[in-house]
């Protein structure tokens, strides 16, 4: 649910959603350039006229109203190029916003395991006060009874105290933890709340190989090349500013030298037209446009190497941190075992007085230690999981087709 919330109600989602519908705005626009465009004009005009008499030039009026159509014939792909470029700027757009919501959704993830491993942790660390406790009495019995000194109790009483210290500062990890979650989520921090839950998610299980292929579906690269497409369709533009554009007009209403007149049958007028212009000097306008639109290609081309090598890192990063987790969480079973182990035999060789307290308390600290460790290596193993998967796109789930692309 937390995922689901934070897809939608995510203030950077929100963002770039706002950037894919502006891009997508300037699509449809310079997409209008290739459609016909019709308008209504009226106007009036006064100059030098002929005299019907004599034939010399005498100021006059002349008054117009009526519709214009105009079409821009696109012989070179200028208009083409541009509206497939836009369309390629708003897909670009698309995929960033998906890339958005992953970064978001693999965020609250790891934000939300590591708050279930702090509640997993909190638990230990009581349990080990409790046990603190526990000696706390017994030394405090023994010193009333005068077997031991003083120092033994004030021993005990620091680490009853230094371990809840601990607890206390693991109650703020988890609160700082929890506001995040908030405003990932687009809550108000002071409103939001998750209770203390024992940590019940499984490791999902991952395929022994994972083809090149599923990194097509890693958003950051699908837009890294839609810029490098844009770019190459904004070369073709460029280009094709050194061809003639035609323009075919058309316009038809009413003209008259007096206004009472202008609707009248008689001051009807029609036109049609053809326009072709092509710039001679431009003083290198054209050349640099080129230039400037390949050097912007250049770029586009390294952003897309960079992007797709930083994604291989990003999945190589991820592999060897789950396969060596994998290890380290293996060793440090056998770790905590030995160290619990430890405990119950040192507890009831103090007991029994068989044990000097130091010796107690430093096998407490040991099976405290290697616990925390212990549950900190599985949040690292379930943090680099969800990388894995923010890193291959979101799941390592591959189609029929991508496995025969893979195969060949």
């Amino acid at each position: 649910a937390l995922v689901e919330r934070a897809a939608v109600n995510n203030t950077s989602v929100q963002q770039a959603a706002a950037r894919l519908a502006e891009a997508r705005a300037i699509a449809r626009t310079v997409d209008a350039d290739r459609s016909v465009q019709v308008g209504l004009g009226a106007g009036a005009n006064r100059g030098a006229g002929l005299d019907r008499g004599n034939g010399s030039k005498v100021p006059g009026t002349l008054i117009t109203a009526g519709a214009n159509v105009s079409w821009e014939v696109d012989l070179f792909g200028r208009l083409s190029g541009a509206s497939n470029a836009a369309g390629l700027d708003a897909a670009s757009r698309e995929a960033l916003l998906h890339s958005a919501k992953l970064a978001v959704q693999a965020e609250v993830a790891q934000s939300y395991l590591a708050l279930r491993a702090l509640d997993d942790e909190r638990v230990i660390v009581r349990e080990t006060v409790g046990a603190y406790r526990d000696t706390l009495n017994l030394t405090e019995r023994r010193y009333r009874a005068g077997d031991l000194a003083e120092l033994d109790v004030a021993r005990v009483q620091t680490e009853v105290a230094a371990t809840e210290s601990d607890a206390l500062a693991l109650d703020r990890q988890r609160a700082q933890l929890e506001h995040a979650l908030a405003v990932l989520t687009g809550d108000v921090a002071s409103q939001f709340e998750l209770r203390s839950a024992a940590w019940t998610t499984a490791l999902p299980s991952i395929p022994a190989g994972l083809p090149s292929t599923v990194l097509e579906r890693r958003p950051d690269v699908a837009a890294a090349q839609r810029t490098m497409q844009a770019a190459q369709a904004r070369v073709g533009v460029a280009k094709a500013a050194w061809f003639p554009t035609i323009a075919l007009t058309g316009a038809g209403g009413y003209a008259s030298p007096d206004l009472g007149d202008l609707f009248k049958w008689s001051a009807r007028s029609w036109g049609i037209g053809a326009l072709m212009s092509l710039p001679l000097l431009d003083g290198g306008r054209r050349e640099a446009g080129v230039q400037g639109a390949s050097a912007q290609l250049d770029g586009a081309l390294a952003g897309y190497r960079e992007q797709v090598l930083v994604a291989f890192r990003d999945v190589e990063d991820q592999l060897s941190a789950i396969r060596l987790l994998e290890q380290q969480s293996a060793v440090q079973a056998r770790a905590v075992a030995s160290a619990q182990r430890a405990t119950v035999l040192s507890d009831a060789r103090y007991r029994n007085g068989y044990v000097s307290q130091l010796d107690l308390l430093d096998a407490r600290r040991s099976e405290l230690r290697n616990r925390r460790q212990a549950l900190q290596v599985k949040s690292a193993q379930y943090q680099a999981t969800v990388g894995l998967i923010r890193a291959l796109g979101g799941g390592w789930d591959v189609s029929p087709e991508a496995k025969v692309a893979s195969a060949r």
